[in-house]
């Protein structure tokens, strides 16, 4: 048995619902450590404080509110996506090493925003300077046309070619857009590509409040949607024949989950850069703390996990390191480079290989 053939037709057990306790203790914890650990340690009195509304005085007000609430926000509500978006992804495709990034999604929505950004003659903090709320939502939606159109393609050949020929294909198509990237940098000017390369080095630090006003629904939106899927979901673990047979619209429900799947990549990766592996940690992480495949208790899971691994991650990066800056994808792929190997190791002892 697989890992998504497993039995899913019990409810959530009191284990599980420890679980989903210990995670949301985590995010807490978590959260509140954004809030006071930096170059500039705040009290922890002043962050519980600010946080009920407490004056707490202007220097801790603003390195609050202005600089480390937003990141902390953006942190947590990315890292969910980005966890629900790997295991959908991985349930899609049958494959537990589907990821946004793996699957060069998350190059596609790059690439989106880099289309829009060059035409409109402006990029990264520019385009928003001088568009404001629409240039935001223009953004969001050229990432999310970028990583629909991959994924699309990607459907398409899911069908013809097996689960590691797929991941190469999406691999080497994120490199293609990569490329296309490239050639579209040599039509703006320096500064521009600048600030596009400035925007395109993921962090959770840069996104503004306005910023956080979309991107916050937009995921709520995305994770209700994937919600109303969890019982096509449950299904098509059981095989496309099967759910067909029980009167399940198979290719719509594939087609909704697809992009479902491209709007909370496209999300992300508009407002904070391509996020690597993130989504592939959640889903694996979850999957082994709840041992199910039944998504009434895996989602409520990744999410938590997702958001675990967002402030963890953002937290590390921003630890008043003496010498160096830590990068975000650095932190990342610390963790999600031995998940994958093992993932893949353990796959092979399974097929006996």
């Amino acid at each position: 048995m697989t890992d998504f053939t497993a039995e899913f037709h019990h409810p959530p057990t009191r284990k599980s619902a420890c679980a989903y306790a210990g995670l949301g203790i985590c995010v807490v914890l978590l959260f509140v450590a954004e809030l006071s650990v930096g170059a500039v340690a705040v009290p922890l009195k002043a962050v519980l404080g600010a946080l009920l509304g407490q004056d707490v005085g202007e220097v801790w007000s603003n390195i609050l509110f202005d600089f480390r609430l937003p990141r902390a926000l953006n942190a947590m509500c990315s890292g969910a996506s980005l966890g629900a978006a790997g295991l959908l992804l991985q349930t899609l495709f049958r494959n537990p090493l589907a990821d946004p990034f793996v699957l060069g999604i998350v190059h596609s929505a790059r690439l989106g925003a880099a289309v829009l950004v060059t035409f409109a003659g402006v990029s990264g903090s520019a385009l928003l300077v001088r568009f404001g709320l629409l240039g935001d939502i223009g953004l969001a939606l050229a990432s999310v046309a970028g990583s629909t159109l991959l994924l699309s393609l990607l459907a398409v050949l899911s069908s013809r070619l097996n689960a590691i020929t797929l991941l190469i294909c999406g691999l080497m198509l994120g490199y293609l857009a990569v490329g296309l990237i490239s050639v579209l940098m040599h039509f703006i000017d320096e500064n521009q590509a600048r600030a596009f390369k400035a925007w395109d080095d993921a962090s959770f630090a840069g996104a503004t409040v306005d910023q956080l006003r979309l991107l916050i629904p937009g995921v709520a939106l995305g994770l209700l949607a994937l919600a109303a899927l969890i019982k096509p979901l449950n299904a098509l673990l059981l095989g496309e024949r099967y759910a067909a047979s029980m009167g399940m619209p198979v290719q719509r429900v594939r087609r909704c989950a697809l992009f479902v799947a491209a709007w909370l990549c496209g999300l992300v990766t508009a407002f904070c850069g391509p996020v690597a592996f993130l989504g592939l940690v959640a889903a694996q992480v979850t999957r082994g703390i709840f041992a199910s495949a039944d998504h009434r208790v895996l989602l409520p899971g990744v999410v938590l996990t997702g958001a675990v691994l967002g402030l963890a991650a953002d937290l590390v990066t921003h630890l008043p390191w003496s010498r160096h800056v830590l990068h975000l994808n650095a932190v990342i792929g610390l963790i999600g480079a031995p998940v994958a190997l093992y993932v893949l190791l353990r796959r092979q002892r399974s097929m006996g290989l």
